[in-house]
């Protein structure tokens, strides 16, 4: 398996951990009569709850890009020390960007978050090229 493909896999790991903190969160916010309900009524959450769950959501649209990414340059064949720094640098972001968003430390946020979409757009021409 390719570095990138490795870490595919850790990323849609933290993908599952993070949805588990946003869940605890929000249970803990609404209780689990609301969290345990058919969400005809779709909570409101603020806070920590809430943040967990924009980063929550964040990642998943992140984690369409980096899988695109990963998809062109292992069947492409273009894996390169590169893609491989790359792939590293997107979870490394991923990572930080959790913490970063619950707890709302900014500019840092939206830093590190840049890091890991210029990685994944770093990836997506180094197999072009």
């Amino acid at each position: 398996m390719t570095t990138e493909l490795t870490i595919l896999a850790l990323a849609g790991l933290l993908q599952a951990v993070q949805f588990c903190l946003y869940s605890v969160a929000a249970t803990r916010q609404v209780g689990t009569k609301v969290s345990l309900g058919p969400r005809d009524i779709k909570p409101e959450l603020s806070g920590i709850a809430g943040r967990l769950q924009r980063a929550l959501n964040n990642h998943f649209e992140g984690l369409i890009l980096f899988t695109l990414s990963v998809v062109v340059v292992t069947l492409g064949k273009q894996s390169s020390p590169v893609t491989e720094t790359c792939a590293y640098l997107y979870l490394i972001a991923r990572v930080l960007y959790v913490p970063a968003y619950a707890y709302g430390l900014s500019p840092w946020r939206s830093v590190v978050w840049t890091v890991g979409f210029f990685a994944t757009i770093t990836m997506l021409i180094a197999a072009l090229i």
